[in-house]
């Protein structure tokens, strides 16, 4: 073996030494729209997760990577989880006045309809 092929291993495993692993029993959660929740609910919650909230919402702009499906319900998961992802280990919940629940399904690989 080259001693170049060995410092590239050694590094690759500083790198991944670095990066902490799941805890035991810690999984993936999102979080999502409550499918009960009435549209002007869920336009009042996710304008203030766009807004003061400080979600970032550009992806769900027209003509943007994430703005369909175009339906209020899309749109505000997209927003409640940006918030949720950026701010969940600061204090952050998902819970946005009721209009919005967590999940351990990928929304992006699971409809919540069928």
């Amino acid at each position: 073996m080259s001693i170049f092929l060995a410092i590239r291993i050694m590094l690759l495993l500083l790198v991944m030494s670095t990066i902490p692993p799941k805890s035991a029993g810690e999984f993936e959660q999102w979080c999502i729209a409550d499918e009960q929740t009435p549209d002007d609910e869920l336009k009042a919650a996710m304008d203030w997760a766009c807004g003061s909230g400080g979600a970032d919402c550009s992806k769900i702009q027209k003509n943007q990577a994430c703005y369909f499906p175009n339906s209020m319900r899309d749109h505000a998961s997209y927003a409640f989880n940006d918030y949720f992802q950026k701010f969940k280990h600061k204090g952050g919940s998902c819970n946005f006045r009721g209009a919005a629940m967590i999940t351990e399904l990928d929304p992006s690989k699971h409809s919540y309809l069928d």
